[in-house]
């Protein structure tokens, strides 16, 4: 049975879980999965049969928790089937996501798994595995005119998570808007997703700045509320978070990863949550 650990900054279970229990309890069932040897295991992680994973759980469709206030989603479904094929019980930590990485390198997690993008900054400090891509995109209120480009949201506001890809993104398109005398997006930044989102349902942003993935879950599951402003803008590979002297987990999970994709339950996975598009090309 997977266990849930809160961390330091447990997040509640907020509106993010709200708008997970449409989707119901959701369920992997990954029978005739091969436990990887021992010696692919750290010798802490043979001893207490457990993997640890970092998590910020209030991101859907990728980490969330369910009506059961389970965690649930893409990425919390691989890293279950990531420690069965490993052999051990996964036990994941919620925390926001700007505190991800500080809690991996302080040993509080084995791992990250939290729609991590991969990037040469992060690269400096930790490792990471890839195992699917992830896209960017602007979610709106329905009814409400697209914006072709973030450029479209000059002189409007805009929410946003700290410590995200969007965030870097809208503070990039500023630089732009200023360099061409416009008026600059009013970026407001905030911890998790919820108080992101509600931002935008109560109308105090015209716009939110986030994953392609979530902004398409919303959509769909209040399409009455929400809608895409306009296509996925932008593209980035995506990674399992590893302190960098973990080299013999770092090995495993990239095995079992490959197990994964060559007996179907990875591509299983991004199936069921129709996110083929972000899947790694074997």
């Amino acid at each position: 049975m997977r266990k849930l650990r809160p961390g330091r900054s447990a997040l509640t279970v907020t509106r993010g879980a709200a708008l997970g229990a449409a989707l119901g309890a959701v369920a992997l069932g990954l029978a005739g999965a091969t436990p990887a040897p021992a010696a692919t295991l750290p010798a802490a992680m043979m001893k207490s049969r457990t993997i640890r994973y970092c998590s910020a759980i209030s991101l859907p469709p990728m980490e969330f928790m369910n009506a059961k206030t389970e965690p649930t989603g893409v990425d919390i479904e691989l890293g279950d089937a990531l420690a069965k094929k490993l052999g051990v019980k996964p036990v994941w930590i919620n925390m926001p996501f700007a505190g991800l990485i500080p809690a991996l390198l302080a040993d509080h997690c084995d791992a990250i798994i939290s729609q991590l993008f991969i990037k040469q900054s992060r690269l400096k400090v930790i490792d990471e595995i890839p195992y699917m891509n992830s896209h960017e995109a602007v979610l709106m209120k329905a009814g409400t005119p697209k914006v072709g480009t973030l450029a479209g949201l000059s002189g409007r506001k805009a929410a946003t998570v700290t410590g995200t890809t969007a965030t870097i993104l809208l503070q990039k398109a500023n630089k732009a808007l200023e360099a061409a005398h416009k008026k600059p997006i009013d970026i407001v930044m905030f911890p998790e997703n919820t108080q992101a989102l509600q931002q935008l349902q109560f109308g105090q942003v015209a716009a939110y700045g986030v994953a392609y993935e979530t902004a398409r879950y919303y959509t769909h599951i209040a399409p009455g509320q929400f809608a895409l402003g306009g296509p996925p803008y932008f593209k980035i590979a995506t990674g399992i978070g590893l302190r960098k002297d973990e080299t013999v987990l770092n090995t495993g999970l990239r095995g079992a990863l490959a197990s994964m994709m060559k007996d179907g339950s990875y591509a299983k996975i991004f199936s069921k949550w129709d996110l083929k598009i972000d899947m790694l090309k074997q």
